[in-house]
């Protein structure tokens, strides 16, 4: 039994952010509840960007009675004016008493005045329950409005030897059909999808969420230098989501013209021969992209892995072995001379899934 505390109606909110993620965009996902008397009398959680904040849609629910309550947040409330009004100075007028904030907003705009224009104002202030918790879910708007570039999560599945096909490059399927059904949420949960122009060569695939309820389908993005691409590729014909393709300036004029003229966005990323990955990801910020969704071959996991562009990794294992001395792998890139070099995962969590496992984890950078 849940002992009833500050952290008890923390996790109420944290739990309602949770929930609203892949909505929110380039916003945090924020949870807030108002408690009066030991009663819960107002919940609320951020939807969409442009839309109120959790504190105005908890403030709503409680009226007249948010005078005098405690309010628990995940996230600073802001005290700037954007496409809403300061969350702050909604909370001041309220006459709440206390706010309890899980983690301070690294926001630029807020970055601690929410925090002082509520104590400058009467109202006693208690930061830092559940921090890592609340820091963990908004990783990703964290690392976009600290860096500037989106955050990136590899997706890949393989065979127990490390194989995501094989050596006749057949992938269907490597993991369970519970598995793939987990990928989709995880669509759904990210703001872009990204794979190379191999996969689409490969597979022809729609990259886009499929569940058994309605969900949201990421921009796609195609990393392809030369603009190979198939004219009658799905990401270029169905206008199931917005698609965009990374390119160089070794793809023709002409070939660029005709791919933007089917109302595909083409982004020139340096001269070549390769795609500039760390300025492609930069552009993707400027477009509101906040998260990616990495499901592609090795090549592409194995560059950004190499630049250091990878903030989080779920490999999902098979009890498959498939050998094959030209099966790709998983990462193909030049690799390290010493284990020592080796990139490490930190905070691993272990799920099983059926007769598959999920292993999420965070690279460690060597300083070096």
């Amino acid at each position: 039994m849940e002992i009833i505390n500050d952290e008890y109606y923390m996790r109420l909110a944290l739990d309602m952010a949770n929930r609203s993620q892949g909505q929110t965009g380039i916003n945090p996902v924020v949870g807030a509840v108002i408690v009066k008397d030991g009663e819960v009398i107002g919940l609320g959680s951020h939807l969409k960007r442009g839309t109120p904040h959790a504190e105005v849609h908890a403030l709503n629910m409680a009226g007249e009675a948010a005078n005098g309550s405690t309010v628990y947040v995940t996230l600073e409330p802001c005290s700037h004016y954007g496409t809403t009004p300061p969350c702050s100075e909604g909370l001041i007028k309220a006459g709440v008493s206390r706010v309890v904030v899980a983690c301070e907003d690294p926001n630029p705009q807020v970055a601690g005045r929410g925090i002082e224009l509520l104590r400058r104002n009467g109202i006693e202030v208690h930061i830092g329950v559940l921090r890592d918790e609340a820091i963990r879910l908004n990783r990703r708007f964290i690392k976009n409005i600290t860096t500037g570039l989106p955050y990136v999560t590899i997706k890949t599945a393989s065979t127990l030897d490390g194989k995501i096909a094989s050596r006749s490059g057949d992938s269907k399927w490597i993991s369970n059909e519970q598995s793939r059904e987990l990928v989709h949420t995880m669509r759904h949960r990210h703001d872009g999808i990204m794979v190379g122009v191999d996969t689409v060569i490969a597979d022809d695939p729609s990259l886009t969420t499929r569940l058994t309820v309605p969900g949201i389908s990421p921009a796609r993005i195609i990393v392809d230098s030369t603009l190979r691409i198939p004219d009658e590729a799905k990401v270029l014909r169905d206008g199931a989501a917005p698609t965009i393709v990374l390119t160089t300036e070794r793809a023709a004029a002409e070939r660029r013209a005709a791919v933007s003229e089917r109302g595909i966005q083409v982004i020139v990323c340096g001269e070549g021969p390769q795609v500039d990955l760390r300025s492609g990801l930069q552009r993707l910020s400027e477009l509101g992209i906040c998260s990616l969704l990495v499901e592609g071959g090795g090549r592409l996991n194995g560059s950004l892995l190499q630049n250091k562009l990878v903030d989080e990794v779920a490999l999902f294992l098979a009890p498959k072995i498939i050998g094959g001395l030209h099966a790709p792998g998983s990462f193909v890139f030049e690799g390290f001379d010493l284990m020592a070099d080796a990139v490490a995962l930190s905070d691993l969590s272990v799920e099983q899934i059926g007769d598959n496992v999920c292993i999420t984890g965070y690279p460690v950078w060597n300083a070096k």
